[in-house]
């Protein structure tokens, strides 16, 4: 039985197919690094720079996807659709932080799972985003990102779909609603001390008062 031919056009697909991987594998790598550079830079204030890394990782991820657009068992073995998720989470982080309005996954331009894992994964930067305020003081704003927060966790919750589809989006969502209640306890705790820092406040101003 002679399978030199078959043998032949196997191998030539074979061949194109981890060329192809080894093309976008690299890209891939390269808009996770930008996506996590972009949020270190959202958390230091700096937005030009986030942006600036943001369309960068969007770049790369557009090379990775069109390098494997003939490819696609490669396209969802899972590299692609990690860079997509840290990219949906840069985006989403800088948008909770500053307080406006949350695009969804077309917008965005990412998959449904790596969109709602990046939203996920968003929440715990938003803990941290609040965390930085409480220490400055600005507690009325870490209040609107906690609320924030619990909009993005009351959406996750309803995405009661199988694992395979959502990206274990579900171990995620757990992890999510323990960072909130985390948070919750932390912004409490600062509201109540910024309470009790007035009421010594007004007090010590009525005994000033009282003896002149």
């Amino acid at each position: 039985m002679d399978l030199s031919h078959v043998s032949g056009v196997v191998r030539g697909r074979m061949d194109e197919r981890v060329a192809a991987r080894e093309r976008a594998l690299p890209a891939a790598r390269r808009s996770i690094r930008a996506s996590a550079n972009a949020i270190r830079a959202i958390h230091r204030g700096e937005f030009d720079t986030a942006r600036k890394l943001m369309d960068d990782s969007r770049t790369a991820l557009d090379e990775g996807r069109d390098a494997l657009v003939d490819h696609p068992q490669v396209l969802y073995a899972g590299f692609i659709e990690d860079a997509e998720k840290e990219y949906a989470e840069a985006r989403l982080t800088e948008l909770l932080v500053l307080g406006e309005a949350v695009p969804g996954p077309d917008e965005i331009g990412v998959g449904i799972g790596p969109y709602l894992n990046g939203m996920a994964e968003a929440i715990g930067e938003g803990r941290r985003a609040i965390l930085d305020l409480l220490r400055r003081g600005q507690v009325a704003e870490g209040e609107r990102i906690l609320a924030a927060l619990d909009d993005m966790y009351g959406l996750l919750v309803t995405m009661d779909y199988p694992d395979a589809v959502t990206g274990n989006l579900r171990r995620s969502t757990d992890v999510s609603r323990s960072l909130i209640e985390k948070t919750r306890g932390d912004l409490t705790i600062a509201i109540v001390q910024d309470q009790l820092r007035e009421s010594l406040d007004r007090h010590g101003r009525l005994l000033d008062d009282g003896a002149d």
